[in-house]
């Protein structure tokens, strides 16, 4: 009996080990990459435009969809981009991108009328350390989800990264400020990730690249930095 019962359990968890192999084959093929990719931009679109306003907890799908993907994926801080043995130079090659468009702001901003403008509270440190890991947040989701599974569908880097980027400005609707420039840096931050593997500097830099764009426009273009249904909503103190 004990030997039967014994045999019996064996069978079980050879049977559950076939169908979780499954499972993660199934997960690792490219259409399967592919569809993940958009659903879990559609789902952050659907977020940001109604179920962020109807139902409270429902930020908490996010977390569970990228617990259940890693797990089926088995991915790892490398693959996420959750590391620090490349982080120098990840960060000299984001350097080297996002510099110029932080240089090219600042003197559009200086067109624009920017010395004008009040930039202490932008740089209170609760508030831009709060903005800082809000931009890390989005990085997990550009880079770490999107342009990740993109390229796991053997997408060229190029081509996974204007997916990746048109993707994220279009989430950015209807700011007409942001979505452009959502579209260029997002472009390039998936890029970046690409070539190294790597969201800590690229949180860094859309953190800072963000923060210059407040200075740089007035409030009245982008509506405190709003997108969705809360663009409509602001006005201006």
């Amino acid at each position: 009996m004990k030997a039967r019962c014994t045999f019996s359990i064996r069978a079980t968890l050879t049977k559950n080990n076939l169908q979780t192999d499954r499972m993660r084959a199934n997960a690792n093929s490219p259409l399967f990459n592919l569809a993940e990719a958009f659903g879990f931009s559609a789902l952050v679109a659907l977020y940001i435009w109604q179920l962020q306003a109807t139902y409270k907890y429902t930020w908490l799908v996010f977390p569970a969809w990228r617990i259940v993907s890693f797990v089926l994926h088995r991915d790892s801080p490398k693959t996420l981009g959750w590391r620090m043995d490349n982080l120098w130079i990840a960060t000299k090659k984001s350097v080297v991108i996002l510099l110029p468009f932080g240089a090219g702001l600042c003197i559009v901003g200086l067109f624009l009328g920017g010395l004008h403008r009040p930039v202490n509270h932008l740089l209170v440190p609760k508030r831009f350390f709060g903005y800082m890991f809000f931009c890390l947040l989005q990085q997990v989701g550009l880079n770490s989800s999107v342009t990740n599974r993109l390229l796991a569908t053997d997408m060229r880097p190029m081509g996974a990264s204007l997916i990746a980027g048109t993707i994220f400005a279009a989430l950015h609707w209807p700011n007409p400020v942001l979505i452009p420039l959502t579209w260029i840096g997002g472009c390039a931050m998936a890029w970046l990730f690409a070539r190294e593997r790597n969201i800590f500097p690229l949180a860094v830099g859309q953190g800072v690249l963000g923060t210059i764009v407040w200075w740089t426009f007035p409030v009245a273009w982008h509506h405190a930095m709003r997108v969705g249904p809360r663009f409509y909503h602001f006005h201006p103190r």
